[in-house]
């Protein structure tokens, strides 16, 4: 965690993925359609505070949203979902502070909390990685 937050000095962006270095950054899967997934994920991201959602484009499974800092730098968050299979689902963040200063780690932090708070509603349908 003390690497994770040294390298958010200078790096002004995080993302998850299937090759993500650290664990809490994988590519997260839920067995559920991308129909429900999506429709649950907007129900979660509307009610998180400190959140505005500024665009759904839900052909391509894209959710952008932005997030004010305490120190009012502004964080541009993108989600993306993916259908594996007709009932299984993949989810991905980006998200980036805008500026040019790093964001001493809380890009890790936002997809944290945004992770933790679907985790928590699509419990009985996360698949382990």
């Amino acid at each position: 965690m003390l690497k994770r937050n040294l390298a958010g000095i200078i790096r002004s962006h995080e993302s998850t993925g299937e090759k993500a270095r650290y664990p809490e950054l994988k590519t997260r899967y839920y067995r559920l359609s991308k129909e429900q997934t999506w429709e649950e994920v907007v129900t979660i991201l509307k009610k998180m505070p400190g959140y505005k959602l500024l665009h759904e484009v839900k052909s391509v499974g894209e959710i952008v949203l932005e997030k004010k800092t305490a120190l009012g730098r502004v964080q541009d968050i993108t989600m993306t979902l993916f259908a594996i299979t007709p009932a299984k689902t993949a989810i991905d963040i980006y998200s980036a502070s805008r500026g040019s200063f790093g964001d001493f780690g809380s890009n890790y932090r936002v997809i944290q909390e945004i992770f933790k708070q679907i985790d928590r509603k699509l419990a009985a349908y996360k698949e382990s990685q």
